[in-house]
């Protein structure tokens, strides 16, 4: 039953992230088909993860999650079925360490974002030597990724687009019904008309 749902979710979020994201795999090819690797890329939404753990079929592999991720069920047993680590944030988390090193030493892949938590602006910040310590123990090499643009597509862009749709529903009504659209006129950038 799981590897079903492992394979359900697994496609759908591919088909999901290959249709709204530009994904450049020419760094995924430089992922080996053996051997320990740490994947280290930064971290500014929810889509780093589903991209690595899809895209990197099938090569298994693991990474971090904050051990709050668990207390929402659904999201626990989602990580679970990634194969993340919880990990508690702030402090040297023994047993989240023992199971990278174990990860590493069993020759499979480690995605980790060095920056410890989410950066919701964007922009990268300053990494934590974790990501060394795991490299220096293991030997395993790192290959670094990086991804973009989802802090624009989380926030400026969807409001844009929703802007966009309340500007031609306002057009259908009565200008005292308009409200906070009565004076929006941007042209249509993001929507197609029928």
């Amino acid at each position: 039953m799981r590897s079903i749902a492992r394979w359900f979710f697994n496609s759908v979020i591919r088909l999901g992230t290959g249709v709204i994201c530009r994904i450049d795999k020419r760094d995924f090819s430089k992922v080996p088909q053996r051997g320990p690797l740490i994947l280290a890329g930064n971290h500014i939404g929810s889509l780093e993860v589903p991209l690595l753990f899809v895209h990197l079929q099938p090569r298994k592999i693991y990474g971090l999650a904050k051990i709050e991720t668990w207390n929402n069920k659904f999201m626990g047993w989602l990580f679970d079925l990634w194969n993340a680590i919880p990990v508690r944030r702030g402090e040297a988390d023994l047993d989240a360490i023992r199971a990278c090193l174990e990860v590493l030493k069993d020759g499979n892949l480690l995605a980790i974002a060095p920056e410890g938590t989410r950066s919701y602006h964007g922009r990268l910040l300053q990494g934590q030597p974790g990501i060394a310590m795991l490299a220096l123990r293991t030997g395993a090499p790192i290959l670094p990724l990086a991804h973009w643009g989802g802090d624009k597509v989380n926030g400026e862009i969807r409001q844009a687009m929703a802007d966009e749709v309340m500007s031609q529903i306002a057009d259908l009504m009565p200008e005292e019904y308009r409200g906070e659209y009565a004076s929006y006129k941007s042209p249509p950038k993001y929507l197609r008309f029928i």
